[in-house]
């Protein structure tokens, strides 16, 4: 099973916090002292996730914590985007040949993995299915 829940670390400086994430050094990110620094991690995360998904690239599995850290969750419509997203890759399946298994246009399939369409989370569901997985969701 894997999880998008990332190692996330604080550090305190002049101005607030600097946070970062070693599973993905590309999510750096600033908050003022006045701000949720959980929320500000959470968005960066969930910009990460995106942009790696938006190029193709890997999405890592995460790291245990360390000391320090402090795990962050991305929105789940985000963690649902990357759960099918790691299936396809896994599978070796394009958007072409997941639209035909699901019997709709590419272009949906397409949507299903953009952060700016606001897919249901039954129809992620659905697609990852066709790929033999199953998206499970847990209360913490």
């Amino acid at each position: 099973m894997k999880t998008y829940d990332y190692a996330f670390k604080f550090t305190k400086d002049d101005d607030g916090w600097v946070i970062t994430c070693r599973d993905l050094p590309e999510a750096i990110s600033q908050a003022d002292a006045n701000e949720d620094r959980i929320d500000v991690a959470q968005g960066c995360l969930q910009a990460a996730l995106e942009s790696r998904i938006r190029d193709n690239e890997s999405l890592p599995v995460a790291s245990k914590l360390r000391r320090g850290e402090v795990e962050v969750s991305p929105p789940a419509a985000t963690a649902a985007k990357a759960a099918l997203y790691d299936a396809m890759r896994e599978a070796g399946i394009s958007k072409s040949e997941l639209a035909h298994r699901l019997g709709v246009d590419e272009k949906e399939v397409r949507r299903m993995l953009d952060a700016g369409h606001g897919t249901k989370l039954p129809r992620i569901a659905e697609a990852v299915e066709a790929l033999g997985r199953h998206l499970h969701i847990a209360l913490v």
